[in-house]
Order: structure tokens, then sequence, then C-alpha cells
């Protein structure tokens, strides 16, 4: 596992996660900038798909993104922790993780920090969550920070 500054969009890895709302046709932060990058065929596939509901993911090809394959997930709006917020993201990277171990050919993986826009959710706490969940996986992990205090948080939890 290692953590980076940089755009998502631009990874050359097997899959990135999106983090999406629960209609996954687009929005804002990285939602919105996957939905770009990758081109109308991505909106179209995931029309097809129904939506995704909290703590779940669901897997769609790259397009044009450098990555094949794109697996949205939709993290918890943080509501002051009282909602299962901490089991619901947990269960993002446990369903993003269950989705590429299915696929051979998704070897490498690259995680924003789910529901730490928009959704609120706190960027440390999230990213202990993240780091933990994560730990025993036998992908090549990338944590993608949009920050640098969010890398911050994720060196020092990986010891870089």
């Amino acid at each position: 596992m290692k953590a980076i500054q940089a755009d998502i969009t631009t990874l050359k890895v097997d899959a990135i996660v999106n983090a999406a709302n629960s209609s996954l046709l687009g929005g804002g932060g990285v939602d919105g900038a996957i939905h770009r990058a990758a081109g109308p065929d991505l909106v179209h596939e995931c029309r097809l798909l129904g939506g995704c509901k909290t703590g779940k993911a669901k897997l769609t090809k790259g397009y044009n993104l450098p990555a094949k394959y794109v697996i949205h997930t939709v993290g918890p709006v943080w509501r002051e922790g009282l909602n299962n917020e901490d089991m619901l993201l947990e269960s993002c990277y446990r369903e993003c993780l269950r989705i590429a171990a299915k696929h051979p050919d998704i070897q490498s993986i690259a995680f924003p920090g789910i529901s730490t826009g928009i959704f609120a959710f706190p960027a440390d706490r999230a990213a202990k969550i993240a780091v933990e969940t994560c730990k025993d996986s036998d992908l090549d992990i990338t944590f993608c920070c949009f920050s640098k205090a969010h890398l911050d948080l994720y060196q020092a939890l990986l010891g870089e």
C-alpha cells in the first residue's frame, strides 16, 4: 500500500474507485472528474446498473481512462457518526476489494478519499478505516489523495 497526491483519472492502474453518488450518473468532485475523463460511454453503462446503495459497489469499464475499470462505490454522508457511517465506509472498501478479487486482470487499484469531500466524513477517521480495511489485501493498493493534508494522514498511517 502506498499514498500519493495526484489526479486519480490519470493513474495507470487496473482499476480506480469512484466515490459516487447513488445514481452513478456523475456529480461533483472525484465523481464528476472520472465521468468527464472517461467520456459519455461511462454514463451510458452506469445507466444500465440501476444505481447503487450506500456501502455497496459496482464495476464498469474505464473507457477513455488509463485504468481498465472503474469500481463505483457510494460512501456514507457524515451525520456525526450516529448512522453507522464507519461500518458503511468500511463496507465500501471491502466491496471494492471483493469485486477486484473476482477479476484476475485487476492486480492494482487506486482509491480516492471516499466520503471525505462533499459527504463530509472526517478525513483522519476515513483514512484509518481505509488503511485498516485494505491492509490484508494482495492487491497493489494506492490511496490517491487530492490534498497534501490528506496525503500526510495516509503517509503517517502507512509509516511512509
